[in-house]
């Protein structure tokens, strides 16, 4: 009822519309006292960025994006206890009513109104820096891509908001298809990377180098299912290499200081990263007891499936990522085959500084690191030229060097030479919801659900490309039947 309401209420502010997706940077004024100020954008902006970062209600700081991405082959979640939810999008038979999903459509649905006011008012500001302004445009342009690229990826068709203003309409207009939402999240990027400067106003906003790897993951994202557009892979490349390029004046690298210490956030790594208080303000709710067994007191929300943790390459990554013995309350340290579910846990979404056991973590939320870009451009380089380049080689290997792995080997055919990329990333990117993506735009969803473990859960039925979309959620639908 709690979530029913906070949709409603939304759905009296906003609403999407297949027929206007016209979005000008210029437009009609809705709150002018709010508007008309620097101080005022800055509020409106911060925001923006607070509503992907409400706890259990609004964003990325609770497990909804984990459990939303089970169906892939490197998560999965309890088989009993109270678990049906996370069950069910595992399973692929998600109901309309499952509240998982909730946080993520109304987080960057809210983000994305109060971007909108942003990007349509801001020549309305009387005072205040011009540069400062144009930066603060462009990160809420970034914000507003990724909220509709997020929303695209797990729901496909869905509502575009034309205008930040209410109007009674919106309560009956119709979803708009992802061939419609792409040009728009194109845009919206373009802006960004224009605008924004190379350095980072502060920590957890995004800088120039942020804008140019979201826009090289969106043409990766759009060279594959369902627009099938290969001509993205030109550009998916090209954008990464200029950030490679230019990885010092924006700041980024692969670090190389310990594994873990990643995910704590703030290191040269973090491409865009939202960070939290660790209070009741904002917090990261799926560190610590949400990725620990029951056996030591968690709640054992989400964890490896088996034949992908078997299949994991060993060395100091694999021990990095994974928990695999654990220690009871009376001292006891028993192997992960005889805990509860008999399974492996992540070890890199436990707190790394303090007690684990806590669910109000001031850990951030790793929305995008530098191993993404590398790993973007050595795909997307073979996949478009249909051989890889050196700089590929070099790419990739960096990941795999810090992992502890050899180099690929030399001379690989460029379909080989993606295909071994796009395993890198399920590696390295193990529990950071990027597989399920990967799986849907390579179209191997199905694959990736066939012959698993006896031990893990298994579909409900036959996987069909329907089941690449998640529904709407209930209340929405309820509200606008066109939804």
């Amino acid at each position: 009822m709690k979530y029913a309401l906070y949709l409603l209420s939304f759905l009296m502010l906003a609403a999407g519309c297949s027929k206007e997706l016209t979005e000008s940077p210029k437009g009609l004024v809705a709150g002018d006292d709010a508007m008309s100020s620097q101080t005022g954008l800055e509020t409106v902006l911060s925001g923006a960025y607070g509503s992907l970062m409400v706890p259990w209600a609004s964003g990325f700081t609770t497990v909804s994006q984990i459990a939303m991405t089970m169906g892939s082959d490197d998560l999965t979640t309890h088989p009993g206890s109270n678990k049906e939810e996370f069950r069910e999008f595992d399973r692929f038979n998600v109901s309309s009513l499952n509240s998982r999903m909730n946080p993520i459509w109304l987080g960057c649905y809210k983000t994305i109104q109060a971007t909108t006011n942003i990007i349509n008012n801001y020549s309305k500001v009387q005072d205040g820096n011009q540069d400062t302004i144009r930066a603060m445009v462009g990160e809420a342009s970034y914000l507003r891509a990724l909220s509709y690229y997020w929303l695209t990826r797990l729901w496909g068709d869905v509502p575009v908001i034309p205008s930040e203003k209410y109007a009674p309409e919106y309560l009956n207009l119709k979803k708009s298809k992802p061939a419609e939402i792409y040009p728009l999240i194109e845009a919206d990027l373009k802006r960004a990377e224009e605008w924004i400067p190379n350095t980072r106003r502060s920590s957890g906003r995004p800088n120039k180098g942020s804008a140019k790897a979201l826009l090289a993951d969106v043409y990766l994202t759009e060279a594959g299912w369902p627009l099938k557009d290969q001509s993205k892979y030109a550009l998916a490349a090209a954008k990464a290499k200029e950030v490679i390029d230019n990885k010092t004046a924006y700041g980024f690298d692969l670090y190389t200081g310990g594994y873990l210490k990643i995910f704590v956030g703030g290191t040269v790594e973090d491409v865009f990263t939202l960070f939290t208080r660790g209070n009741w303000v904002t917090y990261n709710s799926f560190y610590g007891l949400s990725t620990m067994p029951e056996d030591e007191g968690g709640w054992s929300d989400f964890f490896p499936e088996l034949n992908f943790f078997n299949n994991f390459p060993a060395g100091p990554r694999k021990d990095a990522t994974f928990s695999t013995q654990f220690t009871l309350s009376n001292g006891t340290v028993i192997p992960w085959q005889q805990t509860t579910t008999k399974h492996p846990y992540y070890k890199k979404f436990t707190v790394q500084s303090g007690q684990k056991a806590v669910y109000m973590s001031n850990n951030p939320v790793i929305m995008m690191r530098y191993a993404h870009v590398l790993l973007i451009y050595a795909e997307a380089q073979a996949r478009s030229a249909g051989t890889p380049n050196s700089d590929a080689y070099t790419a990739v290997n960096a990941v795999r060097q810090r992992a502890g792995l050899p180099d690929l080997a030399g001379g690989m055919a460029g379909a080989d030479f993606a295909a071994a990329v796009v395993n890198e990333r399920a590696w390295e990117f193990a529990g950071e919801w990027n597989r399920w993506f990967d799986l849907v735009r390579l179209e191997q969803v199905e694959a990736a659900n066939a012959n698993k473990a006896t031990g893990d859960l298994q579909p409900a039925g036959n996987i069909t490309k329907a089941n690449y979309w998640m529904p709407i959620p209930g209340a929405d639908a309820v509200v606008n039947p066109n939804l």
